[in-house]
């Protein structure tokens, strides 16, 4: 499988669509106010880099994003790959990329908030994976049963 990955900013049609995906999926898995969507213009601020993979025909088949909170945290948000590529990795080069971006920046943590109702199972193994660990409440998040944190701390 061959495919690339790059940021991109999230401000034309085909990144909107993933987005839209992205929120249809999530829709049905825990109630509106436990869900902390960014929209595409919020992920294109100064504050944020988008990574998108695209596969061999250059389709867009996923997407996840780095927020910076001040001068040593970074979030991951809006991870999110296409259904017919769900368990190819690409979640994980993603992730790669995320943290590899964070590192470059000299952040020394990265934390995230998801889901913790049926369906997330494999956002947690990913995440878990990858080194991050379970935590408190990060950011200005609220703690509820909707909603699960994880953090990683990076060397530098």
């Amino acid at each position: 499988m061959t495919v690339t990955i790059a940021a991109e900013s999230p401000l034309h049609d085909e990144l909107r669509g993933l987005v839209a995906q992205l929120n249809d999926y999530l829709r049905p898995l825990s109630p509106p106010q436990f869900q902390y969507q960014l929209t595409a213009e919020q992920m294109a601020g100064e504050d944020s880099t988008v990574f998108v993979v695209r596969n061999a025909e250059a389709v867009a088949v996923g997407m996840g994003a780095l927020k910076i909170h001040g001068p040593t945290t970074g979030e991951v948000k809006r991870m999110y790959v296409v259904a017919e590529m769900r368990g190819t990795g690409l979640g994980w080069l993603i992730l790669l990329s995320i943290e590899a971006e964070a590192r470059r920046l000299g952040l020394a943590r990265l934390v995230l908030e998801t889901g913790a109702t049926a369906g997330f199972e494999p956002a947690w193994a990913l995440y878990e994976r990858s080194g991050f660990t379970r935590c408190e409440a990060v950011l200005d998040y609220a703690d509820s049963d909707y909603n699960r944190f994880y953090e990683k701390k990076l060397s530098r």
